[in-house]
């Protein structure tokens, strides 16, 4: 499981294109294939065999965005895993090799007329190459188990950023070029208003570095927790940009977002929200010895999540629910510190409204926090 450390079996489908599809048991009919329960890629990504928690075991770690994310597996022989890692590993180098192919071909010297084109484009706008140099470091932000987020000025537009700084042997493994982790990421090809910028990303000799837009207006809950409750027009008017952001993440990108929650959210100088990707990592990559039990934020966990680990796109819409609850209601749906009865909450209780909510806004609640994900 990602967040709740329980094995669940599955049965996966590795294809060439490195997608990693898991599903509950083997689908009946190969092309009409039910929607998956888990669905990632094996692209640039390391694998690592281990003996822990049980023998036979088998990890992936890779990057979502600029954030590190692991996969535990577990199979039943030696034989089986090294089945599994060789063709994972096989699948991954050749993908590699594309990439390095497509790099070489774009740039080869162009004989055509787009490659004049190319030409002048890169004449009038050369490709600076951004070092460490170029800014000044002026807090940290956050800090983890693989690397930091720092505030920093660019000293040459006196424009404030937020660099991740990764260490790069936790992502790449010793005898790869890491090119293609800081290329063609989901952040860097994302255009949307509401949606955290990245601005470059470049490496050291065991660093990656991400510099994205820092919205200075604070955070969402820093403002919330002073003023206790928004009005449910200033509480509309946020949901409505969150959801024009994860609407863009879930069609134009096919991204689950999967990690909102207040913290998340930012406003830049004019109000408007930002979703960030700062966090270092995501479910449950073990810091040091503390071997916890639970990972990610519990408060705002999907039913869905801690039911199976079956999620889609509406894991968001629960996000959302949570987090608009807690703009006009001034605390969270279901609470508990006890981690067992939060989860008891999440899966059972019904939910509350103050006597002072509209029927609109909690027609909208309603509808966001459904117990079931297809009828959210």
């Amino acid at each position: 499981g990602e967040y709740i450390k329980t094995w669940r079996p599955r049965y996966f489908l590795l294809k060439n294109d490195g997608t990693f599809i898991g599903y509950k048991e083997r689908p009946q009919d190969v092309d009409q294939r039910e929607s998956p329960l888990n669905n990632f890629s094996v692209a640039q990504c390391q694998l690592m065999k281990t003996e822990r928690p049980k023998p036979n075991t088998f990890i992936i770690r890779c990057l979502q965005w600029t954030t590190v994310i692991e996969r535990t597996f577990h199979v039943e022989t030696p034989e089986e895993r090294e089945e599994w890692t060789k063709a994972i590993q096989t699948v991954a180098d050749s993908l590699k090799k594309q990439e390095e192919e497509m790099m070489d071909f774009r740039s080869g010297s162009p004989s055509d007329n787009s490659g004049a084109e190319e030409m002048e484009v890169s004449m009038t706008k050369p490709k600076h190459k951004v070092t460490m140099n170029e800014f000044e470091y002026l807090k940290l932000l956050g800090k983890g188990t693989f690397g930091k987020v720092i505030l920093v000025k660019e000293k040459a537009t006196g424009r404030y950023y937020a660099m991740k700084i990764l260490k790069k042997e936790v992502i790449v493994a010793k005898d790869e070029v890491a090119h293609t982790l800081t290329e063609n990421r989901v952040l860097q090809n994302s255009r949307h208003p509401f949606l955290t910028a990245l601005k470059y990303s470049f490496q050291t000799h065991d660093r990656l570095c991400f510099v994205m837009e820092y919205a200075n207006g604070g955070e969402l809950f820093f403002h919330l927790s002073r003023e206790r409750v928004f009005s449910e027009d200033r509480a509309r008017f946020y949901g409505a940009e969150i959801v024009s952001a994860l609407d863009y993440l879930h069609s134009e990108k096919n991204v689950v977002y999967r990690d909102l929650k207040l913290e998340n959210l930012m406003l830049d100088k004019d109000g408007h929200i930002k979703i960030t990707d700062f966090g270092l990592c995501k479910e449950g990559i073990k810091d040091g010895a503390t071997m916890k039990t639970f990972c990610g934020t519990p408060e705002y966990l999907a039913p869905e999540v801690l039911e199976d680990n079956d999620y889609g796109r509406a894991v968001d819409w629960w996000g959302l629910g949570v987090v608009m609850y807690e703009m006009m209601c001034g605390r969270l749906p279901f609470y508990n510190q006890d981690h067992e009865k939060l989860f008891e909450l999440i899966l059972m209780e019904e939910i509350r409204f103050p006597r002072t909510l509209s029927p609109e806004a909690k027609s909208l609640l309603s509808g966001l926090l459904k117990k079931d994900p297809k009828q959210r």
